[in-house]
């Protein structure tokens, strides 16, 4: 790893094993990383950031300003959210087995006395998580059928920075679990998005016009999810 400065900007490089440059902006600070190719030089690299700097400061800007969701204690009557929709928080202590249900205005917690804040959010987090597994597949196979490809495996997990990733090679996506929280259309999109990359690996033109043949709304979509709330460390996609 390497890093230079522009002025009072640091960047980080990685050089991978990959065949083109790759530049990310990461929350919460902003902090600039190029991954690039073995071959590529340092100073091919800071020309190619410095031609990139107000793309940099446009969205470092747009993280500055991103609405944040406030933290979460799981407590009574607190605000959480499930496709799109807000619910109030039921907490009911019992000696049974954790589980969550929902219904027209509440998300129902039932948990053991002893259970912490960091308990409540595992149960409520593996309860996102079987809601999407039910739901994916069904986008899997509808776009499968539209696109003529194969997903071999895909998952649901935590991410910091991204709302999905694709693996060409094993044909696996990815889905951030935040994606519970967010309007139907807005899952759609980033697994239709990462179904792509099995056809194009790269978002260039190509890549754009499959988007628009295949989810022709997609624009909309991709602006609601970057204008909602989200947790302290999400970025963009």
């Amino acid at each position: 790893m390497a890093t230079f400065q522009l002025g009072d900007l640091p960047v980080e490089v990685v050089h991978k094993n990959i065949k083109n440059v790759h530049l990310s902006v990461y929350p919460p600070s902003g902090k600039v990383k190029v991954s690039a190719p073995l071959h590529m030089e340092l100073e091919t690299i800071r020309v190619f950031v410095i031609s990139k700097l107000s793309w940099i400061k446009k969205q470092q800007k747009k993280l500055k300003n991103q609405k944040r969701e406030a933290p979460r204690d799981y407590i009574e009557r607190e605000s959480h959210y499930y496709q799109g929709k807000r619910y109030q928080l039921k907490v009911i202590e019992n000696q049974n087995k954790s589980r969550v249900e929902l219904n027209h205005k509440y998300l129902t917690l039932y948990v053991r006395p002893e259970s912490d804040l960091q308990k409540r959010q595992d149960i409520l987090n593996q309860w996102y998580r079987e809601q999407l597994k039910q739901q994916i597949p069904k986008l899997i196979d509808q776009y499968e059928k539209l696109m003529d490809v194969d997903v071999a495996e895909f998952g649901v997990k935590r991410m910091k920075t991204k709302w999905g990733t694709c693996n060409p090679e094993a044909r696996r996506i990815w889905v951030n679990l935040e994606l519970a929280k967010k309007p139907p259309e807005c899952l759609e999109y980033i697994v239709v998005h990462e179904m792509l990359h099995l056809l194009e690996a790269s978002h260039n033109n190509r890549f754009t016009n499959l988007m628009d043949l295949f989810l022709p709304k997609w624009r909309l979509y991709k602006d609601e999810l970057n204008r909602l709330p989200v947790r302290h460390e999400l970025w963009r996609y």
